[in-house]
């Protein structure tokens, strides 16, 4: 599913129709939204198009990393597994655990390691 929204996301940054990155693939519209709806698969021919085309990595479109900005310095990046983004998501959701991990990281891991 990562695939699909992976390369609508993309394809849409780029400026690019269905149609568009179906003829710089050599494949046709229809082909492009089943992509996108998750309903085809690109063969591994395809794929390695794809990953050419928008200059990514296999891990990236598949959904196994994700590019992140650090937040006040644009300059620095993460690749993050998407189980990270998983772990964040959970962190956040509870925020009394959010507020005590995000004011000191260390010491709370510290507390947790030491159990």
């Amino acid at each position: 599913m990562f695939l699909g929204y992976r390369l609508k996301l993309l394809r849409k940054q780029n400026g690019l129709s269905q149609d568009d990155l179906g003829k710089l693939l050599g494949v046709s519209k229809v082909s492009i939204s089943g992509y996108e709806k998750g309903i085809r698969v690109p063969s591994m021919d395809i794929l390695l198009m794809i990953l050419k085309v928008f200059n990514i990595s296999a891990d990236y479109i598949l959904g196994r990393e994700l590019n992140v900005i650090c937040e006040g310095d644009d300059n620095m990046s993460l690749l993050l597994a998407s189980s990270d983004v998983e772990i964040i998501r959970e962190i956040r959701n509870r925020p009394e655990l959010y507020s005590i991990i995000a004011n000191d990281p260390k010491r709370f891991f510290n507390s947790v390691c030491k159990k």
